[in-house]
């Protein structure tokens, strides 16, 4: 099927500005419901938050429709970038378990812990090696597409790379807010091979 246009993807019944009021509007209740609009569609616009927008970029991954246009409506003034902006290609970046990260990512101590005990490293360059308060993860819009640092401290050294791996006796995961499901003994963020088309994205 050929894409229609722009869809609407709205979560949680997010109020949408006037803009966007002549476009096909799909709820997105569940994964189901994000695959019919994104087969269809040239370009869809997330109306949520970075959780959202994740699982919107998750599923386009696991589809392999990394073509489709993706716009993240924030604020008003934003609503009519969504509709007319250009889309360009970013980084992707996504765990091991195949789900995209578009915020933050943190790599915290198990619960009853007061430090992350293991050694983590960014590409060739190791990030800690011992015990620390934790480990944050942020994609960035430019090659090589991620970096990280190390919670705590006086000093901030944040480390790029394409890939971020820990080897831990036990750590919380956190994407883009939301908790995994389980304390993981190792845990890895890294660029995928294709990235998505961010409508509004900086030049680089």
């Amino acid at each position: 099927m050929q894409p229609t246009g722009i869809i609407v993807l709205r979560f949680r019944n997010h109020r949408l500005p006037r803009a966007l009021a002549g476009l096909p509007c799909r709820e997105a209740d569940d994964a189901t419901a994000i695959d019919e609009a994104v087969r269809i569609a040239r370009r869809v616009v997330v109306a949520g938050n970075d959780v959202d927008l994740a699982a919107v970029l998750t599923r386009l991954l696991r589809s392999e429709l990394l073509d489709v246009e993706v716009a993240h409506l924030r604020g008003r003034w934003c609503s009519r970038r969504a509709v007319t902006g250009t889309a360009r290609r970013v980084p992707l970046i996504r765990d091991d378990t195949g789900t995209a990260l578009v915020g933050t990512a943190l790599w915290l101590p198990p619960a009853g812990s007061d430090r992350l005990r293991g050694e983590a490293v960014v590409d060739d360059t190791v990030l800690f090696d011992g015990g620390v308060a934790g480990v944050r993860v942020e994609p960035t819009h430019v090659l090589p597409g991620l970096r990280a640092t190390v919670l705590g401290g006086r000093r901030r050294r944040w480390v790029s790379g394409r890939a971020a791996q820990l080897g831990t006796t036990g750590a919380r995961v956190l994407r883009d807010g939301a908790a995994g499901t389980r304390e993981v003994k190792r845990s890895t963020f890294y660029r995928h091979t294709t990235g998505w088309l961010r409508v509004g994205a900086p030049r680089t």
